[in-house]
């Protein structure tokens, strides 16, 4: 068993695995402690846009994008191979993705929900290879996909970036505890 946290703190642990250990919720245990932990993770929040090959555009939001590689640029996310868009995904050269501020959190809301209604309004329009480019994004990225890695039943998606834009600046979109966030004030 691993030593009790010093400097105070009397809460009680749960093990992850056996060498991990992080604050219990009050019936947090096995995968339950795994979902919790990472509710408490804030992530930015992203949209990937993409077109399937008769060319419908499909997108969904993303917390896991993350920055691989600056020479050359490359870029990651991940998505569970079940999701509506994966065929898409799967099958695509080049995606579209695209950083959000607060000012597009009514975005985010439409692209985390119902697939078929996703692309209804005037939130986007066609841009580089004909991809969907959300029009209040703080930033967008076009990149080709040069791996995409199943793992279990999802996969991991890295793509080189060939172009970009920066929009109006905003205050960053963040997502914690199942619910989209305004950053607070700085810390010191």
């Amino acid at each position: 068993m691993l030593p009790a946290p010093r400097f105070g703190n009397t809460r009680a642990w749960v093990r992850l695995t056996p060498h991990v250990t992080t604050p219990q919720a009050p019936d947090a245990s096995g995968f339950d402690a795994f979902a919790q932990a990472f509710r408490r993770h804030a992530a930015g929040v992203a949209i990937v846009t993409a077109l399937t090959p008769e060319g419908r555009p499909v997108g969904f939001t993303a917390t896991s994008l993350a920055s691989l590689a600056a020479t050359p640029p490359l870029a990651t996310f991940n998505m569970a191979r079940t999701a509506s868009s994966w065929p898409a995904i799967e099958n695509t050269e080049y995606v579209a993705i695209h950083i959000l501020g607060e000012r597009a959190l009514g975005v985010a809301q439409i692209m985390s929900g119902d697939n078929a209604r996703r692309f209804d309004g005037d939130h986007w329009e066609a841009g580089p290879f004909g991809l969907p480019i959300i029009t209040d994004a703080t930033a967008w990225l076009v990149g080709r996909i040069v791996a995409r890695t199943p793992v279990a039943d999802n996969a991991m998606i890295a793509v080189q970036i060939v172009e970009g834009a920066l929009g109006e600046p905003d205050q960053p979109l963040t997502y914690h505890e199942r619910a989209y966030r305004a950053l607070g004030a700085a810390l010191r």
